[in-house]
């Protein structure tokens, strides 16, 4: 684990992998340090925003002991998916498999949202499985709202209509990001989500 600072107010720490970011990160919202203001993963670090001062919060992080497991403990959420994707079949090829196979493999995997940004509401979402699905070679323009895609390790759901590189292997009417809703984002880290086959288009 590496500690630095990230301009007059955060500090970043950086971690090994996934699990590890997990791990502290539910350690951390568990019992956040005092005057700690927010606290955002990603894909290998963690950065902690504090209204105090940093050489407090440097000397709080380092006595954080990450919680083991930390991929089973969120609460499990349920979203059914169309698979109907454009690139299903694509994806299949990849990993040389059916397109039934790649379904099973997806629905029967619990996924994790891992952490969130590119858009308000998306999470990646990581799985126990192996997946290594590289994105698109071009992009989309317009990538609809609840498209559900596979990109490396992650599977994601587009909340609202954009630009996207992600292989697209279905679609759900869940709203995942909706303004007027509390919380507005249905992701968040650590919550534990698994897709459930809803039929063919």
């Amino acid at each position: 684990m590496r500690i630095l600072p990230s301009g007059d107010h955060a500090l970043l720490v950086e971690l090994e992998d996934l699990d590890e970011v997990l791990g502290f990160y539910t350690a951390l919202t568990a019992d956040p340090p005092a005057d700690v203001v927010d606290i955002v993963p990603a894909g290998r670090t963690v950065m902690v925003s504090t209204g105090g001062r940093l050489d407090a919060l440097d000397a709080a992080l380092r006595a954080v002991v990450p919680a083991s497991g930390a991929r089973a403990e969120g609460d499990l959420i349920e979203l059914p998916v169309v698979y109907d994707g454009e690139d299903l079949a694509d994806v299949a090829s990849l990993l040389g498999c059916g397109v039934d196979e790649v379904i099973e493999r997806h629905t029967g995997d619990e996924w994790t949202v891992a952490f969130c940004g590119f858009a308000p509401g998306f999470g990646y979402l990581t799985g126990a499985g192996s997946w290594d699905i590289p994105r698109r070679k071009s992009p989309r323009t317009k990538v609809p709202t609840g498209a559900v895609g596979l990109a490396g390790e992650f599977s994601g759901v587009y909340p609202r209509e954009s630009p996207g590189g992600w292989q697209l292997i279905g679609r759900t009417d869940v709203r995942v990001f909706d303004p007027d809703r509390d919380p507005a984002a249905l992701f968040h880290p650590g919550r534990r989500v698994r897709f459930v086959d809803a039929g063919r288009g």
